[in-house]
């Protein structure tokens, strides 16, 4: 007998929806990627970095990128990475036989998070609403990228440009994260 409590397969279609995004003059959504975390040594990260194009930076909280393809540092051991191309598979296929015999983890994230992104001369003024991090280019210049949060929610933020910011956040969180920065934004706006 089935199970009268399961979910209908057409049912679990909403989790795989892109989520709501409330997008305003500063804040856009950026489109589907293909996203994996990969930890391991040092020697094997910037292993899989030849593999997949990408300079992976040994240096803390920096990111680097290669065609469109990026990696983020989360961790001494740890980094994002980025396919914008999003071609499934691709990255873990071609990781796959570059650290076959190399002691490391691959995880597949791409169902967990969506990006956002951040634009303009008051990019600034309206992530510091939410976010605790010094964001000026001195302290925070471009291709730095750490996880931290925006108020109540946990990203990834990562600096692309100087008026640029990507935004790596989990999918249940960012219809919280779209509208807490649009309230910024039109706050900004109603003020100036």
């Amino acid at each position: 007998m089935a199970d009268s409590t399961a979910p209908h397969p057409a049912d679990l279609s909403a989790a795989r929806r892109a989520p709501r995004i409330t997008e305003s003059v500063v804040l856009r959504a950026l489109p589907a990627a293909a996203r994996y975390i990969l930890r391991g040594a040092p020697a094997t990260l910037a292993h899989a970095g030849e593999a997949i194009g990408v300079a992976i930076s040994p240096l803390a909280c920096r990111a680097a990128t290669g065609g469109s393809r990026a990696a983020l540092w989360l961790g001494p051991d740890e980094q994002l990475l980025l396919d914008a191309d999003g071609v499934a598979g691709a990255v873990e296929a071609v990781l796959a036989e570059a650290l076959r015999d190399i002691p490391h983890s691959l995880v597949d994230v791409s169902h967990r998070q969506t990006a956002l992104q951040v634009a303009g001369p008051h990019a600034l003024r309206v992530l510091s609403v939410g976010c605790p991090l010094d964001l000026h280019e001195a302290a925070f210049p471009v291709h730095m990228c750490t996880r931290t949060v925006l108020s109540k929610a946990e990203v990834v933020l990562w600096r692309t440009g100087a008026d640029i910011f990507h935004i790596e956040v989990w999918r249940s969180f960012a219809p919280y994260v779209s509208q807490l920065l649009a309230e910024a934004a039109r706050e900004l706006a109603a003020s100036a």
